[in-house]
């Protein structure tokens, strides 16, 4: 549209600028539909767009331990780029009885499954994590995604739990990692990116955070234990020298694998999961991050 202004000297000035406010309420509103479609709240965070999909359904056990689910059951969906056009990434959290069926349902949407493994070692019951990936319009990927969604006992609408006071020391686990976080209850939450440079795949530059973040979740158990497990996403020269961190603190990795295919260049992730005081855990994993970046 034309606009006038009066310019510094008095002169009437005619130019032509971009009106995008209606745009961008066009794109709010798809996101916004994306999160009515999938019955999640939406976040931007790091470039993309979250939509979490806890599996607060599931009592998971790893020995003793009850796991919360904000420790290892975060199913979510990401998308990146615009409404329009977006790349669409996740990582489902299935039970054994739901993943065939889930499974057949993401092959008839048309989603790409880019892994199917473990992340925990001995856990009840036993959870398969399952990672895709598509491209496509938003609106269109999450109606394809919810359909494989309401074959899985996820609850939804996903909604806030009850506020919960948090019971672990941020300040410290924040310190000694190096990084900032968030916290709900007994449980912290930090994430970083450790593959430096840019990653593409399908001929497309990936969003650092949503394709190949590095999630680290710990959570109090009590006075003197603390667990901790998610993932480090590095690149093959740094792949040893995170196990070995990880072997001399006594942090046992759970897996190493890829979650996608054919990106470039190839990034690995290794699962892990540690157990002992917030020190001994938290001193464990900063040595990791160090040897991983």
């Amino acid at each position: 549209m034309k606009l006038q202004f009066v310019g510094p000297l008095g002169m009437v000035l005619l130019g032509s600028f971009p009106f995008n406010a209606q745009a961008q309420a066009g794109t709010a509103a798809a996101w916004d539909s994306v999160g009515r479609i999938l019955e999640a709240p939406g976040v931007e965070t790091g470039g993309y767009h979250r939509y979490n999909l806890p599996r607060r359904d599931i009592t998971l056990k790893v020995g003793d331990v009850t796991v919360a689910p904000a420790l290892a059951l975060g199913a979510w969906a990401g998308f990146s780029g615009e409404p329009a056009n977006a790349t669409m990434m996740g990582d489902l959290v299935l039970t054994a009885a739901e993943l065939r069926p889930v499974l057949a349902e993401l092959a008839n949407q048309r989603i790409d499954v880019t892994a199917i493994h473990n992340h925990l070692a001995g856990e009840e019951p036993q959870i398969t994590y399952v990672h895709f990936h598509a491209q496509g319009g938003a609106i269109d990927l999450g109606t394809r995604l919810e359909r494989a969604l309401a074959l899985t006992g996820t609850p939804r609408p996903v909604a806030a739990g009850p506020p919960q006071p948090v019971t672990i020391d941020t300040a410290g686990v924040f310190r000694r990692l190096g990084l900032s976080g968030r916290a709900q209850g007994n449980v912290a939450q930090v994430s970083t990116v450790l593959v430096p440079g840019v990653v593409t795949m399908h001929g497309r530059a990936l969003t650092p955070a949503l394709a190949y973040g590095s999630p680290i979740n710990i959570q109090v158990v009590g006075p003197a234990l603390a667990v901790a497990t998610g993932d480090l996403a590095v690149l093959g020269p740094k792949v040893d020298p995170v196990l070995d961190a990880f072997a001399t603190h006594g942090i046992t990795a759970t897996a190493v694998h890829s979650h996608l295919i054919g990106e470039s260049p190839a990034i690995y992730y290794i699962h892990f999961w540690a157990e002992g005081t917030l020190a001994e855990v938290t001193g464990g994993l900063r040595a990791a991050l160090d040897a991983g970046r």
